[in-house]
């Protein structure tokens, strides 16, 4: 049996989008009125077409329901518990204390120097902090659990009586259950919770919120030649089955963040394609969070006008994803990608 999904497109941003809100010619992604959108792309395996939402109603019935549904989940209102979704999108600001980081190892791995950049990121703008032990960089090997939680437990302290929102970056669940006796407000597990089969248990004992991710393989091998049948509908279908499982094993709340992964087992050709059609994942109902920031495909589109922090691709990405209706970014340069933001939505008043 033929399936269908369905992507937002043709967007409209801030007074332009709640104009057209108002005179309902466009549909709001999450509730948020800045950002709209009045056509759709109805997507098969072997077809798709676009049609703007004033003929919905002409589709064949079978069709017209699916897509009825997925409306009702992107315009639905997003909620994470101490997160606020009114200004979008989310900073999450990078922490990693570890010595082999791809873009940042060895700069925080020491206490002073993370609560340092942790005090940076708040200041920039960040709203939520992803403090990370172990590299998933790509070709990078697991490192005992107990060595990680040695490097996380440098900052727990210091978070603890911080007001902040703090999401761990972690696949072990020991890693996690020793950082829950501090402050813990997210789980971000770039495994899709595969990697620790106590990983779900904990999630349902806890009821905290967690990223779901999709990563093609293991960290040492999701870059050796990646390939799908369709990557945009294949990790669509990866979140679905994902959801199921969760479901059935006892977490019933919608807490949950989708991150399709960018750089973890995909080449250029992937990743670009992921970012140009994000907003497919929005039909699922849950917030849509990215990590683009200094990722290897700036490096492949910019060619010799690559740098070593690669700011200018990360803000221009950052700004394309969030005009897609993107509701968190994870950013290493947490300022100049506000800069950047707040320039562009200074500039779109009008």
């Amino acid at each position: 049996m033929q399936k269908y999904y369905t992507r937002a497109c043709n967007f409209y941003y801030n007074k332009t989008s709640k104009e057209n809100i108002k005179k309902k010619i466009s549909l709001s992604i999450g509730g948020n009125k800045s950002i709209s959108y009045d056509t759709i792309e109805i997507i098969t395996r072997t077809n798709k077409k676009k049609i703007n939402i004033k003929n919905i109603n002409n589709l064949p019935s079978k069709i017209k329901k699916k897509v009825l549904t997925d409306i009702n989940n992107i315009s639905k209102v997003k909620k994470i518990p101490k997160l606020k979704f009114d200004n979008l999108p989310i900073l999450m600001g990078i922490i990693n204390i570890t010595p082999d980081s791809f873009s940042d190892g060895g700069k925080f791995n020491k206490k002073v120097s993370a609560r340092k950049q942790i005090n940076k990121l708040i200041v920039d703008g960040a709203k939520i902090i992803d403090v990370g032990g172990e590299s998933t960089r790509p070709g990078s090997k697991e490192i005992l659990q107990t060595e990680e939680w040695l490097r996380v437990n440098k900052v727990m302290g210091y978070l603890k009586f911080k007001k902040f929102f703090v999401s761990l970056d972690t696949r072990k669940s020991f890693v996690m259950k020793k950082a829950s006796k501090y402050k813990l407000d997210m789980i971000n597990d770039v495994s899709g919770l595969s990697y620790d089969k106590d990983t779900i248990s904990f999630l349902k004992n806890t009821q905290l919120p967690f990223v779901l991710h999709h990563m093609k393989g293991s960290t040492e091998t999701m870059q050796k030649n990646p390939n799908y049948n369709n990557i945009l509908l294949d990790i669509y279908d990866y979140f679905e089955d994902k959801l199921k499982l969760i479901r059935k094993n006892g977490i019933k709340h919608n807490h949950i963040i989708l991150d399709p992964g960018i750089g973890f087992g995909k080449n250029m050709k992937h990743n670009i394609t992921l970012i140009n059609n994000i907003s497919i994942f929005h039909s699922l109902g849950l917030p849509v969070m990215l990590g683009i920031s200094r990722k290897k495909f700036i490096k492949d589109i910019s060619g010799q006008n690559d740098s070593k922090q690669r700011i200018g691709g990360t803000v221009s990405s950052s700004i394309f994803s969030m005009l897609q209706g993107v509701q968190i970014l994870r950013i290493h340069d947490v300022n100049e990608v506000n800069q950047g933001i707040k320039v562009f939505k200074k500039l779109n008043l009008s």
